[in-house]
């Protein structure tokens, strides 16, 4: 039996295929952690702050006989979770379990040893969480073969990637790790928002999945995506690579809006639309909430999508224009637009290849 120690890019390399615990106390593990672990906590959040704070005032000693009135009992729950998980895929019992704390140190350690007492064998992270935040940081600073795919709201971009990735394409759904949809109305009919900390982990992981030898699509979006923020340097990139810029023409994109947003109550669109006050005025903001208490709905999203019009524009002309590739289209049927994309992409590499 025994445990292995694995630096993070090997750890990285097995964490999908084997069980993946993480020691740290709830409140850690909030925070942030490696995208599929699942929390085993050696300490709960008042016995580690027990903890921390005996060794502060009264040294390592007392804290670490504190510790042990908790230890046995936690690892045993640690143990029947695990029991638990591999009745229910026996196919991983043979295989190690991956076990992290913040530091790759004592708490991680503990347990290791105890699991591999138990008849368990384990692999623990060198250097903890805290290895794994660094690499997330160091691959933001990367550069990567981004292709911007643009377009004004209603131009079902999220669709067209959706459908990219289907055919083997490379995709990061940016609003999908954020679960927000970009807009005063993202977040509607969305999971939990995750943690800044945790969007970063979850953006780490896809980058990491990328090959770089091949086209990387992301959707155009602000820095802000709901609570959470893009990495200034992928920001950066962004901002700086190709955009296949789609011109679709407003009737076909609101009805598109429609078909996505058309579903939700009367309220819930007035309570996000009031959001929106200070930018498109009281005016429109009142004509808008009074034509979705009638039921109005194409009236209501015409108002917004001609705000949003405007904000996308401004947005765009910020960039440098030889990187704009505008696309007309007379339809905002998905799977049409993705072989218009697919064409102009063949074209574009022909002239590249040529010159």
């Amino acid at each position: 039996m025994g445990n292995q120690i694995l630096g993070v890019h090997d750890y990285m390399q097995l964490y999908e295929s084997h069980i993946l615990i993480d020691v740290r106390s709830p409140g850690e593990f909030e925070k942030g952690h490696i995208p599929s672990a699942l929390s085993c906590p050696l300490f709960s959040n008042d016995e580690r702050a027990l903890i921390g704070t005996l060794y502060k005032q009264k040294g390592r000693e007392k804290a670490m006989l504190e510790a042990l009135n908790y230890y046995s009992l936690n690892v045993k729950k640690i143990i029947e979770q695990l029991i638990a998980l591999h009745k229910k895929k026996p196919e991983l019992r043979d295989q190690p379990v991956l076990v992290y704390c913040w530091r790759g140190g004592m708490r991680s350690g503990t347990v290791c040893w105890m699991l591999n007492l138990f008849g368990y064998k384990t692999i623990q992270l060198r250097g903890g969480y805290k290895s794994f935040r660094r690499l997330a940081l160091q691959t933001f600073e990367q550069r990567f073969p981004f292709i911007i795919l643009g377009g004004k709201t209603g131009s079902a971009k999220t669709e067209i990637l959706t459908e990219m990735k289907q055919t083997g394409a490379q995709v990061i759904n940016l609003e999908q790790l954020a679960h927000h949809r970009g807009s005063a109305f993202g977040s509607l009919g969305q999971e939990r928002v995750p943690t800044q900390e945790y969007f970063e982990n979850l953006l780490c992981i896809e980058l990491l999945r990328m090959k770089l030898d091949a086209p990387v699509w992301l959707e155009d979006e602000s820095q802000r995506i709901g609570a959470v923020t893009i990495p200034n340097s992928i920001w950066k990139q962004m901002r700086e690579s190709d955009v296949i810029y789609l011109d679709i023409p407003v009737e076909e994109r609101l009805k598109n809006i429609l078909n996505d947003y058309g579903r939700f109550s009367s309220e819930a669109l007035k309570d996000c639309t009031i959001r929106l006050q200070k930018r498109l005025g009281g005016l429109l903001t009142k004509q808008c909430t009074t034509y979705l208490t009638e039921g109005n709905y194409a009236e209501a999203f015409a108002i917004l999508l001609h705000y949003y019009d405007k904000t996308y524009r401004e947005s765009t002309a910020k960039r440098d224009p030889s990187k704009v590739h505008q696309l007309k289209t007379d339809t905002g049927n998905a799977q049409h637009n993705v072989n218009l994309i697919m064409n102009f992409l063949h074209e574009w590499k022909l002239q590249a290849d040529s010159i």
